[in-house]
């Protein structure tokens, strides 16, 4: 089977399991589902292969593949993880990244990364993933950054959620704070913001979920990306 077509249908089935389109805990139809793509279910099955060893579809030996659940303590265990990797990353970025590289960051992040006003929740969460992938980039250590973007993907659906009930305002002016103590090569104090910046309470991801599985059945996911932002909450 010919890479490029497989990889493909892994892109857009991942889109659909990253934003829930496909509902959690719902038996996947794998029949429907190659109709709808307009592929066979040889590719479609090796796109979902690969998927399941990503942690983002379940395989039941006898009875398919099942979407993966939108349960509080998985998505607790997944932003404390990535807590732990983004923290274990910042002595690396401060010793290892120029100061050049540094200073990119600072200007992508003050360029694009404050003020989102305007933008749709999918684009905000994506220029907040990408200044955090910034830093786990300077690190230095691929598997670091391989591994927090897998996390990403699938914390994506809960971040829009989030976003769309945070003060986002907060959450920038942290930012720039990690931001500032990484230009000074501060490593605790940058360790220390982030910290708690990525930090999530269970009851906060309960109520997150609890509005994401609303969403899903009520409104549908892609009403909560394309949602714009309308100005920074004080």
């Amino acid at each position: 089977m010919a890479g490029p077509r497989v990889d493909d249908i892994y892109d857009q089935v991942k889109a659909m399991a990253v934003s829930f389109r496909l509902r959690p805990g719902d038996r996947l139809n794998e029949v429907a589902l190659s109709k709808d793509l307009g592929v066979s279910r040889t590719p479609l099955r090796e796109a979902l292969n690969r998927l399941v060893a990503e942690r983002l579809f379940d395989f039941r030996p006898g009875q398919g593949f099942f979407c993966r659940p939108l349960d509080a303590q998985s998505v607790f265990d997944l932003f404390e993880l990535r807590q732990i990797i983004e923290v274990a990353a910042v002595p690396a970025a401060c010793s290892k990244a120029t100061g050049d590289e540094l200073q990119a960051l600072h200007d992508e992040l003050h360029t694009t990364g404050i003020d989102i006003t305007g933008l749709t929740i999918e684009e905000a969460v994506t220029r907040d993933e990408a200044f955090h992938l910034g830093i786990a980039k300077l690190s230095g250590n691929m598997e670091l950054l391989q591994t927090l973007t897998r996390i990403n993907e699938r914390i994506r659906y809960i971040r829009w959620i989030s976003m769309s009930l945070d003060r986002v305002q907060r959450s920038k002016d942290e930012h720039k704070c990690v931001m500032q103590a990484l230009m000074d090569r501060d490593a605790d104090e940058a360790a220390r913001v982030l910290g708690a910046h990525i930090n999530k309470r269970m009851d906060q991801v309960q109520d997150a979920v609890r509005h994401g599985i609303s969403s899903i059945y009520m409104e549908g996911s892609d009403d909560i990306s394309a949602r714009i932002i309308q100005e920074a909450q004080p």
